[in-house]
């Protein structure tokens, strides 16, 4: 069975890309499980809380995900044209003490969902150097940016749409062939 660790790049409960996410889980291939992970718990990025108490239970959870999945699933919001400050803090924390050495070589797909009407493509691309600089595999064969997801989830945040639904769940396999 392969695992996938995915991570939600959004707080909110009835997020598009904690929808998007949960859709993904549910359209995995039978030999393919995608374990969702959390960021609520993850404080900002401190050096000095580092140093005096180590890694936070949260962060050290994630990394202990992270080890054990054979890929990553970004699903990133899009906030001003970038990376969410939440979801960049969360890869900073998981990077540090042994972190860093889970992301090298580590397969990474990265899609998302915007109420906007091109998605989440620049925050896809904001991705990428930060992605190289922990020097990820990342999987470019498949590409998703839901558009005008508010026309596409029900009120509880959950994707609805047939379309996009089928979208998803062939990138998820593509994404899962590839580990």
């Amino acid at each position: 069975m392969k695992t996938i660790l995915g991570l939600s790049g959004s707080l909110r409960k009835a997020s598009f890309n904690a929808g998007l996410l949960r859709a993904a889980a549910e359209l995995a291939p039978d030999d393919t499980t995608i374990q969702i992970g959390s960021i609520v718990d993850v404080p900002l990025y401190n050096a000095d809380l580092e140093a005096s108490e180590g890694l936070p239970p949260a962060v050290q959870a994630l990394q202990a995900q992270l080890g054990s999945a054979d890929g990553l699933l970004l699903v990133t919001p899009e906030y001003n044209n970038g990376i969410p400050g939440v979801f960049k803090n969360v890869v900073d924390w998981m990077s540090r003490g042994d972190g860093l050495k889970m992301f090298v070589g580590k397969p990474v797909a990265v899609i998302g969902a915007s109420p906007g009407g091109f998605g989440t493509i620049m925050a896809q691309n904001h991705w990428l150097p930060v992605l190289r600089t922990l020097k990820c595999d990342l999987w470019t064969e498949g590409r998703l940016m839901v558009s005008r997801a508010g026309d596409l989830y029900d009120e509880s945040g959950d994707l609805t749409d047939d379309k996009t639904r089928g979208m998803l769940g062939d990138f998820v396999r593509g994404f899962s062939d590839r580990l």
